[in-house]
């Protein structure tokens, strides 16, 4: 199936997603800005960043379901709606501790009705098994694009206007992603028609199923990995390269570089995945990441190195995504994707959590980076290491279907 054959949901998908993790991917360049003002250390932004990755895993199974049952729209809605309050509120703010409430819990609310469970749980309904990888892909990529156009349109309202008025700005975005879940049709009558010959099964079937099955909890670990790696680099990725004396523009350009290397990665991984075996190349990709950062921690780091590093992990990025998706719907179907991927995604979340926060606590224990660095080099390759076992064949119900 040719990209431009996919179903009008896809491209609205993919228009929310360049808004909800464009604005969510620049939250790194407002550490210093933020944490100026309001006259504290880097671990306070820090913990509101993790608390907002933390959050947006603990909401994503119970928003999963709520899409699995009411429909992608309604939830979208709601989701955009409190994306823009937290950020709105964000940008009044006048004590830090209000922060905790307003980028922690109502961004994280708003991040887990609005972005890839919710839009790829929706695309999977309406997209063939078959091309299902290559939809995943071409969607993720479209949050890459975002981060991509975000980022340098976030760093010039900030040296410009200030950080408050960029988050006002950004609160507005939002009523674009309503406008756009009021045009998707993700009513169950015009969603079943593609979704695979699959037997009735309960949630309560579906949970049990899962949970019982080996490789569903690699998944799990791999997806942790890939949290703690992309929150810790979007969040300390800035405050990196400014310790190491180099202009906050090559902060923004290396994270716009991620942006938009990721969205060929994306792609790029989706396809593969619907080529080759998904778990290996899965395990292709984590050894990349490893030789990646490995390389950017023992090179010299310069305006040059930086940009490059930019580059080469966006490539690797968030191809995870298709990857993941793409492997919990093979193995157990569509009905319930989005409740078995939200699951996933928590754990994805946990590791953004302590990705986040972690950069913040061993910085301002040690003053440096370093220590964490070297961790998520050995992560990476034991992220790849995992992914060998898992057996990537269809469930016996969707074998015997």
């Amino acid at each position: 199936m040719s990209i431009f054959r996919f179903p009008l949901l896809v491209w609205l998908g993919i228009g929310i997603l360049i808004i909800c993790l464009g604005i969510r991917q620049s939250f790194g360049i407002f550490m210093m800005p933020v944490s100026e003002h309001f006259g504290t250390g880097r671990e306070f932004f820090s913990f509101a960043i993790a608390l907002q990755n933390l959050l947006f895993g603990v909401f994503q199974p119970f928003v999963g379901m709520a899409a699995d049952r009411f429909g992608a729209k309604r939830i979208i809605f709601a989701g955009a709606i409190a994306y823009a309050l937290g950020l709105y509120l964000t940008s009044i703010a006048t004590a830090a501790g209000m922060l905790y409430l307003s980028l922690g819990v109502l961004v994280g609310l708003g991040l887990s009705a609005t972005s890839y469970v919710i839009v790829l749980g929706a695309v999977a309904k309406v997209v063939p098994a078959q091309h299902a990888a290559k939809a995943f892909g071409l969607t993720t990529a479209a949050g890459s694009f975002g981060m991509f156009a975000m980022i340098p349109g976030a760093q010039y309202l900030i040296s410009d206007f200030g950080w408050q008025q960029a988050l006002m700005v950004f609160a507005l975005l939002c009523s674009v992603m309503v406008a756009f879940a009021l045009f998707m049709n993700t009513s169950k009558k015009g969603a079943q028609t593609t979704v695979d010959n699959q037997p009735e099964q309960t949630l309560k079937q579906a949970l049990k199923e899962a949970f019982s099955h080996k490789g569903y909890w690699l998944i799990h670990a791999g997806f942790f990995v890939c949290g703690f790696h992309v929150m810790f680099i979007a969040t300390h990725l800035p405050s990196y390269l400014a310790d190491m004396h180099l202009p906050a523009s090559s902060a923004a350009m290396a994270l716009a570089y991620v942006g938009i290397f990721n969205i060929f990665g994306s792609y790029f991984w989706g396809v593969m995945g619907d080529r080759f075996s998904k778990r290996h190349v899965m395990s292709a990709l984590y050894f990349l990441r490893t030789a990646v950062i490995g390389a950017f921690v023992t090179l010299p780091v310069t305006v040059n190195t930086a940009a490059i590093f930019g580059a080469a992990i966006g490539f690797c990025w968030l191809g995870t995504v298709p990857l993941t998706s793409g492997l919990v719907r093979q193995i157990f179907g569509s009905r319930y994707m989005s409740t078995l991927y939200g699951l996933v995604f928590f754990t994805h979340q946990v590791g953004s959590f302590l990705g986040a926060w972690a950069g913040g606590r061993i910085y301002d224990f040690t003053g440096s980076y370093e220590p964490i660095w070297w961790s998520t080099v050995v992560l990476a390759f034991l992220a790849g290491l995992i992914h060998f076992p898992i057996d990537d064949r269809p469930v016996v119900r969707l074998a015997a279907a």
